[in-house]
């Protein structure tokens, strides 16, 4: 039955355009939900990194005491940089630290985390021992350390003494303190054991059930399958490392204080040193740029010439 011309104004008609205020009020909603999460990140990077940075800048160009004006002084700081004597010290404790104690530390932690990775009772307790003490307060391990190394009555020299060794004067001698906070440094592996972990577990068993039949022995399992696996896991790892070693200072601060004979003067506590003990902020602020800038290069180098050779299951997902 047709509809009446008279009566065409009256039927019902389907809009096909699509609703502008509804998808723009979506898409207000999923940005501002997204804004939000990413708020926290936005917030600290603003508040702990580039105001601080930019106060670092400023104090750069300028001599500051903390008790009266800023007194603009251009790039005197930067030109104190090459004739400062301590600079050098404090850059060679600090490699040397980071060199030995980075290496050491990810080879001990991953050969402990597959110690750990097998499924025996009891495994739990011994990976819980081997992390607690990356729990323990910085000062309170720092004290318990400078105990153990204490020349007269530290346990470590009293456990030489008894097997017939000399008495070595470990926090005293300066060829004998970095190597005493190298030793402290790898009490705090099980963080990195625990990552390690986590990516050993991580990997799947049917490729060792295949290499398995394919006649495979440990090492070549070890080296095919698990090293290549893991790899991602130990570059993070190794980045983390060596930026936290760079920023070594608790250990230094209250174990050596610094000496003796500056040898185990780092460059963060030196930066400090500047600051509040010789009261110094502006060359405390140019010492940080310092620590900036060979961060950012050692960053670059690393994913540069390391990055590459990181194996990914699926680089193209």
């Amino acid at each position: 039955m047709a509809t009446s011309p008279k009566l065409d104004h009256l039927a019902p008609t389907v809009s096909t355009a699509p609703a502008t205020g509804t998808t723009r009020t979506l898409a207000f909603r999923r940005n501002v939900t997204g804004w939000l999460f990413i708020s926290p990140f936005i917030l600290g990077f603003i508040i702990w990194f580039l105001i601080p940075a930019g106060i670092a800048l400023y104090l750069a160009l300028h001599r500051w005491n903390m008790m009266s004006a800023p007194v603009f002084v251009g790039l005197a700081n930067v030109e104190q940089l090459f004739r400062d004597p301590l600079l050098p010290q404090a850059l060679k404790a600090t490699f040397i630290y980071t060199i030995v104690s980075v290496p050491l530390g990810l080879t001990l932690a991953f050969g402990l985390a597959m110690l750990l990775n097998n499924q025996l009772p009891g495994i739990g307790i011994f990976r819980t021992i081997f992390y607690l003490p990356t729990i323990i307060p910085a000062v309170a391990s720092a004290a318990l350390w400078a105990w153990m190394f204490n020349t007269e009555f530290g346990l470590i020299n009293v456990i030489i003494r008894s097997f017939g060794g000399p008495k070595i004067p470990w926090l005293q001698n300066p060829g004998w303190a970095l190597p005493a906070l190298i030793i402290i440094s790898l009490w705090g592996i099980g963080g990195a054991m625990i990552i390690f972990l986590a990516g050993l577990q991580g990997i799947p068993d049917i490729y060792y059930e295949a290499a398995e039949i394919d006649g495979a022995g440990r090492w070549q399992k070890h080296r095919y399958i698990t090293l290549p696996m893991m790899s991602p896991v130990i570059f993070f790892n190794l980045i983390i490392g060596f930026i936290n070693s760079f920023q070594v200072f608790i250990v230094g601060y209250l174990v050596t204080d610094g000496g003796p004979v500056n040898a185990t003067l780092f460059l963060v506590l030196y930066i400090y040193r500047t600051a509040f003990r010789s009261i110094n902020m502006g060359y405390a602020a140019t010492l940080s740029w310092v620590l900036f800038f060979i961060l950012m290069g050692l960053s670059f180098l690393v994913f540069r010439y390391i990055g590459t050779r990181v194996y990914y299951e699926n680089p193209g997902d």
